[in-house]
């Protein structure tokens, strides 16, 4: 098999072959580190390649599977991860300047996890600074493989375009206002925000903890599944995840959504919404009523004061996870994220709690809507495949910044899991993508609806010519 068969092939598939003997996860690595190597240079979606360690676990697996010792779906398979996520001597600068020379001495959990299963971590991939809306204005931003002049997505660009662009076979993102769900629409990949509490955010830099959700961005659900069944569970470094069994999410995957009521609130996902983004997810809807799923007409909550809520709740949070660095070292930072620390900073303690209280009330309305349906259908955004010139407006413009997370932000609030699918394609060639939101804990109901839906699409086989 040659590199240019390999590197879009599926995360399930390549172990799969390796498994079986025949794909080696030596040459496998070897050939995904070389297209890092001719493409990265121009896409920016790593941080930092980890090329010795990657080989050296690469060769461990080769043996391990030769003698019989096969760990799981992952093994040998190679992946990367976004750079919050501590990985053991490797940088971990979190978008930052200032933690640019921090090597942590362990793994976080979820990376642990990786390893354990066998995976080949390629390298940490690039983000946003500290994870919020913009990268720090020292560090080069990752590129839509797609379209150069089209926006990546948020905190997770390096992992929605090294995913797309074929350089990694799955990655880790990171969700707190739609950095898992805007990279995988923006780059036409597959991305599963886990329930908050499913997935440990031990050794993980926190933007905001209540609202910080580790997940996978893959090119398929079921390759989310797989790496999502690996990451997920209880972990006693971080007391916040929940100790409920994880189900193989690869099991049951029937490619039929009989029995599955989906709702749609029509005036709430069309209100502002582009052209775009309204085909791909009325298309969508389309497809999964052929698939045998029941489409029923819902109201959904008023989000209104979740999302307003959202920037003074995560601007208080973000305060408290930089307490040590900001104001001390202000001048090291940003514009955009010293501008969320001002505002959290700025909060009191009544402003605080009413918060809270209106996020519990929205949170119950929304877990009262999963007592009638099994999934929601909402758009990833409400306009479609943004250029660059248009989000460099995001912070002058509250119509831009209300639609990009009218449909993400409310979902961090509740710890709501989702899945977001590429659905098609924009006016101007950029992909397209619609989420499904699921009850509490039921990502398998999720990974099942994209199985579905993926099998009789092809929209996530599709890929950017670099």
């Amino acid at each position: 098999m040659t590199a240019t068969d390999l590197h879009y092939l599926g995360l399930v598939e390549v172990g799969q072959k390796i498994q079986a003997k025949a794909l080696s996860p030596v040459e496998a690595t070897k050939a995904m580190l070389q297209r890092i190597e001719k493409l990265d240079g121009q896409l920016k979606s790593f941080a930092y390649v980890m090329a010795d360690s990657a080989l050296a676990d690469a060769a461990t697996a080769e043996q391990e599977i030769a003698s019989g010792k096969i760990k799981g779906v992952l093994h040998g398979v190679p992946v990367a991860v976004k750079d919050l996520c501590w990985a053991k001597g490797a940088p971990a600068a979190h978008g930052m300047t200032i933690h640019r020379d921090f090597r942590p001495t362990e793994d976080a959990t979820v990376v642990a996890r990786l390893k354990d299963a066998g995976a080949i971590i390629l390298g940490k991939l690039q983000q946003t600074e500290g994870a919020y809306a913009d990268h720090h204005p020292k560090i080069d931003p990752p590129k839509n493989p797609w379209n150069a002049d089209l926006w990546p997505g948020a905190s997770s660009s390096g992992s929605g375009v090294a995913t797309a662009a074929g350089l990694c076979f799955g990655s880790l993102g990171t969700d707190t206002g739609g950095s898992i769900r805007f990279p995988s629409a923006a780059n036409g990949v597959t991305g599963l925000k886990p329930t908050w509490g499913r997935v440990s955010r031990y050794g993980a830099f926190e933007l905001a903890a209540t609202l910080d959700h580790i997940g996978p961005m893959a090119r398929c659900a079921v390759d989310c599944g797989a790496i999502l069944g690996v990451i997920a569970g209880q972990d006693s470094k971080d007391t916040t995840s929940v100790p409920l069994t994880v189900p193989d999410y690869l099991a049951g995957l029937t490619g039929d959504l009989r029995g599955v009521t989906i709702g749609i609130d029509r005036r709430w996902t069309s209100e502002g919404t582009d052209a775009d983004a309204a085909k791909v997810l009325a298309e969508a809807l389309r497809v999964a009523a052929d698939l045998g799923a029941k489409i029923k007409e819902i109201t959904f909550p008023d989000p209104t004061a979740a999302i307003d809520d959202w920037f003074p709740l995560c601007g208080i949070e973000v305060a408290v996870a930089h307490e040590e660095t900001y104001p001390a070292r202000k001048d090291e930072y940003g514009p955009a994220l010293a501008g969320l620390l001002e505002l959290g900073r700025q909060q009191s303690g009544m402003d605080y709690q009413k918060i809270v209280l209106r996020r519990e009330a929205f949170r119950g309305a929304v877990r009262l809507l999963f007592e009638t349906v099994d999934l929601i259908a909402v758009p990833a955004q409400a306009f479609a495949a943004p250029t660059l010139s248009k989000m460099a407006a995001l912070g002058e413009d509250a119509s831009l910044i209300g639609g990009l997370l009218r449909f993400t932000c409310p979902f961090d609030m509740t710890g709501s899991p989702t899945v977001t699918l590429p659905g098609g394609f924009a006016a101007n060639g950029g992909p397209v993508g619609f989420q499904f939101v699921g009850r509490h804990f039921d990502e398998a109901g999720l990974v099942r609806a994209g199985d579905a839906f993926q099998r009789v699409t092809d929209w996530h086989k599709r890929h950017p010519a670099i």
